[in-house]
């Protein structure tokens, strides 16, 4: 499992082989945070947040990807998988910039149907 430093490394070189057009209005950046984030809707605790896309009036627009997160869902993963899932974390983030700039709302609607089959497969427990 690699590290959180060794991860942030991985992560730099995985922004800087994007294009620069997809990081305008980008301002914040892409951070690793150290943390470990549940979804607030979730059933369990089995939901974790991977990454999000921010777009704060002050703080402007930026990218989180919780380290903790990722590393509770992947620690027992190798290497290469778990530098995939960060990958696809980090492109999924982007895209919500992306939409966002564009007006779009489509990743952010898929986002909502997964949450929705999540619940369907985690019913609540009237008992």
């Amino acid at each position: 499992m690699l590290t959180l430093e060794e991860t942030q490394l991985a992560l730099a070189r995985m922004v800087e082989a994007l294009p620069e057009e997809i990081f305008i209005d980008l301002n914040g950046g892409v951070l690793l945070k150290d943390e470990i984030r549940l979804h607030p809707n979730r059933r369990a605790d089995d939901l974790f947040i991977l990454g999000e896309y921010y777009r704060d009036r002050i703080f402007g627009r930026y990218v989180v990807i919780y380290y903790g997160s990722l590393y509770r869902v992947f620690q027992h993963a190798p290497d290469e998988v778990f530098l995939r899932e960060l990958e696809h974390v980090l492109k999924h983030e982007l895209t919500h910039h992306l939409e966002n700039r564009a007006g779009d709302r489509d990743l952010e609607i898929d986002d909502e149907i997964k949450l929705l089959h999540y619940h369907a497969s985690h019913p609540l427990n009237y008992e």
